[in-house]
């Protein structure tokens, strides 16, 4: 049922409430952004949505395309002039039937010209005309983000078309088609769209570093090739961050709660990524196994540039990188303490390293572990458990520790003890710090006890080369 406040849209002839805000009341949502098209003068229009709203107006787009936006403090509205004669001709030209209808203010009359409204009800995406995806190629990925943003089916001729026309979003500017994607990793569930991508040629078209991913056989820990691994690994991420789930629990509540929102699009796109190197780097053993050494360095550099060509910012493609880059660290981390070949210590080298992004990085090694058998068996299980350990630990312990004082710094190895400023220095600091963080006792005396220690084990290692030097 659409219901629109009086108060702030005119009944003006000629003016339209179109698009999404439309389709998003049908289905029972409450938009707060709306889109008008006028038959009239925008500017007009857009100047009585100001004084009903008290919002301010500004003018975007390009010359010739011009919108005037109306914000106020409830809502963000965009007026424009219709690009066809008629508001019927000017909805035949939009990309989806369900964003192709119009409300007409003067005679609070819903026009739907293409069984919009049909297409609803049985949650249908379909294309509106033939050559919606030539005039711009961001609808094709734009229609797999509505179907999972609303949890409809793409229609057959609507999927064939984008299977004939997947090559052309490589013509769309790379922010365009990274706004789109964001928008669509940020929903629910994904998965199912994210295969059904595959199928049609479009994830490659967009992320051809992906191609390559199938049938690429691994080793004796992994029942799919890193393509299937990385679809399963996908959707374990994504239940994982459901808030129900029951893997990763820390303290008693969904360590869910420990991701923000905007964070999302971003853990999404790093488990996709986090393997991508694994085919070009990839030799095979005596006994034709094959190993991956150092995929991980590979593809953190592979999705960095991948991030750089969708136009994304620094800071996200720093913590893509950062996530992609260090995956494995969590499950080398539980090999190396359960087979104990490192000290618990390691734990507070771990928490050094990798600071505000534990939490995310802990999510992907999840995802990871669980999306490399088809049923999770005792080894998924027992890594599950360390993780949600080292949740405790990071939250509860770690966190409190790191903002407490540090015990010594430069001016103290100076003075107490006749260092110069050197790459020494840096290591000692840390060593101390690394001691501090790890047990609750430490005192500034045992600090300095430590440092004489180091010292000396330093004046050791140089005597010991010098005397095989000679």
């Amino acid at each position: 049922m659409i219901k629109i406040d009086t108060k702030i849209f005119p009944e003006t002839p000629g003016a339209f409430i179109v698009g999404g805000s439309i389709r998003d009341m049908l289905l029972g949502r409450s938009p707060t952004d709306y889109d008008i098209a006028v038959l009239g003068d925008p500017v007009k229009y857009a100047h009585q949505i100001e004084s009903r709203t008290n919002g301010h107006s500004v003018e975007i787009g390009k010359p010739g395309r011009t919108i005037i936006r109306v914000i106020s403090k409830k809502n963000t509205i965009d007026i424009s002039k219709t690009k066809e004669a008629s508001i019927e001709n000017d909805l035949q030209a939009r990309d989806f039937t369900i964003n192709a209808m119009a409300y007409d203010l003067a005679s609070q009359r819903l026009i739907d010209p293409v069984g919009a409204q049909r297409d609803l009800k049985h949650k249908i995406i379909r294309m509106v005309s033939k050559s919606i995806f030539e005039q711009d190629p961001v609808r094709l990925l734009r229609a797999y983000r509505f179907a999972a943003d609303f949890q409809f089916e793409i229609e057959p001729q609507t999927k064939a078309a984008i299977q004939n026309h997947a090559l052309l979003i490589q013509n769309s500017a790379g922010e365009r088609v990274r706004d789109e994607l964001f928008k669509m990793l940020y929903c629910a569930d994904v998965h199912t769209y994210l295969c059904q991508m595959a199928e049609t040629g479009l994830l490659f078209a967009f992320l051809p570093e992906l191609s390559a991913l199938k049938e690429c056989r691994q080793n004796r820990h992994h029942q799919f090739d890193v393509f299937e691994h990385t679809l399963h690994a996908f959707a374990h991420l994504e239940g994982l961050l459901e808030p129900n789930q029951k893997w990763l629990i820390a303290n008693g509540e969904p360590a869910r709660r420990r991701i923000a929102a905007a964070q999302i699009p971003l853990l999404k796109l790093s488990i996709l990524l986090h393997d991508v190197a694994k085919p070009s780097v990839q030799t095979l053993n005596d006994h034709g196994r094959p190993h991956f050494f150092g995929h991980a360095r590979q593809s953190a550099h592979m999705a960095e540039a991948i991030c750089q060509r969708l136009r994304c910012s620094r800071r996200d493609t720093d913590q893509i990188h950062f996530l992609v880059r260090h995956h494995n660290r969590p499950r080398f981390l539980f090999a190396a303490l359960h087979e104990q070949k490192a000290t618990p210590r390691a734990v507070t080298r771990f928490f050094m390293k990798c600071g505000e992004h534990i939490p995310a990085l802990l999510f992907i090694a999840a995802a990871d572990m669980l999306g490399k058998e088809a049923e999770p068996g005792p080894r998924s299980a027992a890594f599950m458990a360390f993780l949600n350990q080292l949740l405790v630990d990071f939250n509860s312990n770690f966190k409190s520790r790191a903002l407490g004082p540090r015990l010594i710094n430069g001016h103290d190895l100076t003075l107490e003890f006749g260092l110069e400023p050197s790459p020494l220095f840096k290591q000692i600091l840390q060593r101390v710090e690394e001691e501090r963080l790890s047990r609750d006792d430490m005192t500034r005396q045992d600090a300095f006890n430590l440092v004489e220690r180091l010292i000396q084990d330093q004046k050791s290692e140089v005597r010991s080369q010098r005397s095989e030097n000679r």
